[in-house]
């Protein structure tokens, strides 16, 4: 059979994800990874879980089973107002569309507003199914730089004064996969750049709970209620995936009005509705009062992991690399003193049987190839031992 001209033009040069692709590896016997951004099942709530499933499962069970609203469970939608509003993001429960993850909220909003064409700007390095997500919208990515106190804006701010842009994507807080957590002034001056431009801005906030410090910062959400009075260019997006469990697949997102009945349009083609029964599982959660306790478990867990692992590569891989200690979020972004390809390493540390992603897959043009991340999530102390001592015994 020919192929050739059967596929659109927009998948044809899109990459399958290096994490993906890089989890098969994890898979092998004696392989320890420290690849992906998965959440331990250690700490899974699953009592609490039980426990809702089976109210769902008895008290709900028409809902549970049935087709729902596109836009989500409306008591879902309301306690999801709930739990933002202790994060600062004050919305309405008209505002909240629930989705498969937030990994499908990023999906549908990037079809409703991104022309081929269109030029959308990320920081270097940044989330890669965000990169993804953006070729398959067949968006036009511009970067800039980040550093210690996260995207420069004041980057953007320069490009600003001669390109036109649709929007911007960050992950503000414990960014995946700096872990870099964007500084209070410079969240102000992208909120104002927003409005004075006239561009979009994609706040995703997989991990801003999942911080190691009882400091907590201003989502953009509310620095924009805050600054401009209004969010009207703000779209949140966040996830049951870190903080309760990701085979729910369950996230949301918060739209302005303009966007939010064309994003349901999309959905509505794509699956018509996130899982009824995950809904109703978390709507049960939710209502039982666990999610805050669970929550400080997973904090109290994985800062303990990050020190364990920051602690381990300073001691046998910092006369090699430099790092920031990890202070939030499930990453550890490391960079090679010296030019290094870390690609290259991992085919020699896969022989010692440790897989890791290296770092030139989270940016969408000049990748730093002397760059790699580290997730302490899964593994054990004595898994992080053994396989830091591996990746020493690789160099």
């Amino acid at each position: 059979m020919k192929t050739e001209g059967l596929l659109a033009q927009r998948i044809v040069n899109v990459k399958s994800s290096a994490i993906r692709e890089l989890l098969k590896h994890s898979k092998m016997e004696n392989v320890i990874s420290l690849a992906g951004g998965i959440p331990s099942d250690a700490l899974f709530d699953f009592e609490g879980l039980s426990i809702a499933t089976q109210q769902a499962i008895t008290e709900q069970p028409k809902s549970a089973f049935q087709y729902g609203l596109t836009e989500g469970s409306p008591l879902l939608r309301e306690r999801i107002c709930a739990l933002c509003a202790e994060r600062g993001v004050s919305a309405r429960a008209e505002e909240v569309m629930v989705t498969a993850g937030s990994q499908q909220a990023l999906d549908l909003v990037m079809r409703a507003i991104v022309n081929p064409g269109d030029v959308f700007v990320v920081e270097r390095p940044t989330y890669l199914a965000a990169l993804q997500t953006l070729e398959l919208a067949e968006a036009n990515i511009l970067s800039v730089s980040s550093d210690s106190d996260g995207m420069v804006v004041e980057e953007l701010a320069e490009l600003l004064k001669t390109q036109r842009i649709k929007g911007v994507y960050v992950v503000p807080n414990f960014g995946n996969p700096s872990g870099i957590t964007l500084s209070a002034a410079r969240r102000e001056l992208l909120v104002k750049l927003a409005a004075e431009h006239n561009f979009l801005i994609i706040e995703d906030d997989p991990y801003g709970e999942l911080r190691f410090t009882d400091e907590r910062h201003a989502t953009l959400h509310q620095v924009s209620q805050r600054v401009l009075g209004h969010t009207d260019n703000i779209i949140y997006t966040s996830t049951f995936s870190k903080i309760l469990a990701p085979g729910l697949r369950l996230g949301w997102a918060i739209l302005p009005e303009f966007l939010l009945h064309k994003v349901a349009i999309i959905k509505q083609a794509a699956d018509l509705h996130a899982s009824a029964l995950s809904q109703s599982i978390v709507e049960c959660y939710l209502g039982l009062d666990r999610l805050p306790a669970q929550i400080e478990k997973i904090r109290a867990a994985y800062k303990h992991k990050g020190e364990i692992l920051a602690g381990l590569v300073e001691k046998e891989l910092g006369d090699y690399i430099t790092f920031d200690q990890p202070k939030g979020g499930m990453f550890l972004w490391a960079r090679f003193r010296q030019p290094f390809n870390a690609t290259e390493w991992l085919n020699t540390t896969l022989q010692q049987g440790v897989v890791f992603v290296p770092g030139e897959y989270f940016f969408s043009d000049n990748p730093d190839r002397s760059t790699f991340r580290l997730s302490f999530a899964t593994a054990t102390e004595q898994q992080m031992q053994e396989a830091v001592a591996r990746l020493r015994r690789s160099l």
